[in-house]
Formats: C-alpha cells, sequence, structure tokens
C-alpha cells in the first residue's frame, strides 16, 4: 500500500506541467514552438531565462518533493525499515519521471525529465551523486554550448557516480539500478537531439555580443 500511494501521488506531483502553464501565461503553447516540449529548456529558447530558471527550478522541486513525500509515507505513515523507505522513494522517481514525461493533462506529450531528475538526485542519492551531475552539466554546457549534450552528459554521470559507490558500499544497488533506467530515459527523450547533433544541425546557446557604442 505505501508503494502504490507513493506511487500515484507521485506521478500527478510529476505530471503538473509547470512549461506548458508558463506558457500559457505568455500567451504560448510550448508544444507548438521550438522543441515541441514543456520542459525548461525550451521555456528558456521561447519564453527567455527568467521564465526558463524558474520552470528548471519548479521541474527539480516536483520530483524532490516526490519522493519525500515518498519516504513520508512509506516512513511515518506505515512505519516501514529503512529499505522499504528506499523502495518508495525509488518507486516515486519512477513515477515522478514518467508523470512529467508523459502527463495525462497534455496527452502525454511532457518534457525530457532532466529538471526533474536532477530533484529526484537531491532526494533519493547522497549529495556526491547530485554534485557530480551538476558538474558535468556545467563543464559540458560552457564548453560546448549545447543543452543536449551537457543534459546528456549529466545523464551518464548519474549511474556512473551512484554505481561507484555501490561498489564502494555506500549506496545500494535498487538507487543504482534507478540511476541507470533515468540515464536510458534521458537517452531516449533525447533521440531526437542526437540526430541533430550528428547531423550538425542542433541549435546552439550563443553568448550575447556586447556592440560597441
Amino acid at each position: 500500500m505505501p508503494y502504490l500511494i507513493s506511487a500515484v501521488l507521485a506521478y500527478f506531483l510529476g505530471s503538473v506541467p509547470w512549461g506548458f502553464l508558463a506558457g500559457k501565461l505568455n500567451g504560448v503553447d510550448l508544444r507548438k514552438e521550438g522543441s515541441g516540449n514543456t520542459g525548461a529548456t525550451n521555456a528558456l529558447r521561447v519564453l527567455g531565462k527568467g521564465w526558463g530558471y524558474s520552470v528548471f527550478a519548479l521541474d527539480a522541486a516536483k520530483g524532490w518533493a516526490a519522493v519525500m513525500l515518498a519516504f513520508f509515507v512509506a516512513g511515518v505513515g506505515y512505519g516501514e525499515a529503512e529499505h522499504g523507505v528506499i523502495v518508495a522513494g525509488v518507486v516515486a522517481a519512477i513515477a515522478a519521471m514518467a508523470g512529467h514525461t508523459y502527463p495525462v493533462w497534455l496527452r502525454f506529450q511532457g518534457g525530457k525529465g532532466i529538471a526533474t531528475a536532477a530533484g529526484i538526485m537531491l532526494a533519493l542519492f547522497p549529495p556526491v551523486v547530485f554534485g557530480s551531475g551538476l558538474a558535468v552539466w556545467v563543464v559540458l554546457f560552457y564548453s560546448t554550448r549545447y543543452v543536449s549534450v551537457a543534459s546528456l552528459g549529466a545523464a551518464v554521470a548519474l549511474p556512473a557516480s551512484a554505481g561507484v559507490l555501490w561498489l564502494r558500499g555506500e549506496c545500494d544497488g535498487l538507487r543504482a539500478g534507478i540511476a541507470l533506467a533515468m540515464c536510458l530515459l534521458a537517452v531516449w527523450r533525447h533521440k531526437g537531439n542526437i540526430g541533430r547533433l550528428v547531423d550538425g544541425t542542433e541549435k546552439r546557446f550563443e553568448k550575447k555580443r556586447t556592440e560597441a557604442a
């Protein structure tokens, strides 16, 4: 029962379409603009930095909240032991990612899940896992100016760092497994970006140049 409750709550939390709502506040349907998805990157491209960063923060917050709520339901509500609490968190992570990428409200057309995954990482894994993903994202973005490359790199860093911790006995195999699953989902959701990178047609975030007065 705690796992079922955690899954349902996490799916509906994850399915809150912050990017879509931000677009509507600006009179724009993000599903019909830019890359066509409702995630933070498309919000950033179409709506600007303020809205894009806000959508990223809100998407990350719902991933974090979904896992933390599952911990509360299993641990406090049902008195589960530590392993049961972690299982509830993993179930919630899967459901929140599913809700974000396939929200029932938008005919299952959502974002790619990177921001939501960041929030999940912060709640479910030791801090070093989140830190490694963030570091990889920052390095790859500022060296390539491709959000997709940075996001894919961060996605790969997640199971890599979780796997290292598992081998060292600092993380369990269940969480290492979900880290791999989240990585594979991110790669699948970025298949269009990967194709454009191969073709040389992927768009960069270019630095704005200051014109001389």
